[in-house]
């Protein structure tokens, strides 16, 4: 089932394991989807960052629509460095720079700027070893934390 719920974003089949990942997220000023995106992203889980955050891009029409589209492409990078698909991580990491850039220095709260920085330097490195190296180290990951 696809579809709008009367009170919130579009319900997928994925929607009741969103539901529970974001549940205990309350703010005043960002939807639980998009903390859910941070959280999940912090302990490694890229695809289910992916997943919660597309939720509520699919609903965005407006000028969030390529912020969200740009964290869920960096999300999918890191699924690819997981993997060992460096190529296509590369790709990636340069569209979620593109659809970044417009919305630096500061976003929903996140030093954007700072972020594009991390991200040339990923890109740099991967395109150094011609694809051959991964900048992704699980044991220093990554952390992106939007001011509340």
């Amino acid at each position: 089932f696809v579809g709008r719920t009367p009170s919130g974003p579009m319900t997928t089949h994925k929607s009741p394991k969103i539901a529970e990942l974001i549940r205990h997220l309350k703010h005043d000023r960002y939807d639980p989807h998009y903390l859910g995106y941070f959280e999940c992203f912090n302990r490694q889980l890229h695809y289910e960052a992916h997943d919660v955050l597309e939720e509520l891009w699919l609903e965005t029409k407006g000028p969030l629509h390529n912020y969200y589209k740009g964290l869920i492409q960096l999300a999918g990078a890191f699924v690819h460095l997981k993997n060992r698909k460096l190529d296509p991580a590369a790709r990636l990491f340069r569209l979620c720079r593109k659809y970044l850039k417009p919305y630096s220095p500061s976003t929903e709260g996140l030093d954007v700027r700072e972020l594009i920085e991390r991200i040339d330097g990923w890109v740099e490195e991967l395109e150094s070893s011609g694809c051959k190296r991964s900048p992704y180290d699980p044991e220093r990951p990554p952390i992106l934390k939007p001011k509340r």
